[in-house]
């Protein structure tokens, strides 16, 4: 199995986006939670994460979006889902997380969400 690999960009109003690709499972899900976590010390609440190259997330990957969603929303912000993979999409389909996260699959629509 390969790793994960996480970019983060700083977009216009207090977004951030995080690229990552790779896996997200039960081995890498920690790296992501720490960025995550990151993130929210530096009062960063309004997150998109784009994961057109995530090759596989498994349940412990998308754990790591669930238990953030509730500290984004209650500062205001929110956790954007930009452009799942297939495969990812299908996971977050399965686990019924398609309710919970925005999807989109344009990265000026995941903008918009915030605005």
């Amino acid at each position: 199995m390969s790793g994960l690999t996480i970019r983060k960009k700083q977009l216009n109003g207090g977004i951030v986006l995080i690229k990552a690709s790779g896996f997200l499972d039960a081995h890498t899900f920690e790296e992501m939670e720490n960025e995550i976590e990151d993130l929210f010390r530096k009062q960063v609440f309004k997150i998109i994460v784009r994961l057109d190259e995530l090759d596989y997330i498994s349940s412990a990957g998308a754990g790591v979006f669930i238990g953030a969603i509730g500290t984004a929303t209650a500062n205001g912000g929110n956790i954007v889902l930009l452009s799942p993979s297939g495969n990812v999409k299908e996971v977050f389909d399965l686990l019924g997380l398609s309710q919970i996260f925005p999807i989109v699959f344009q990265e000026s629509e995941a903008v918009g969400y915030f605005n």
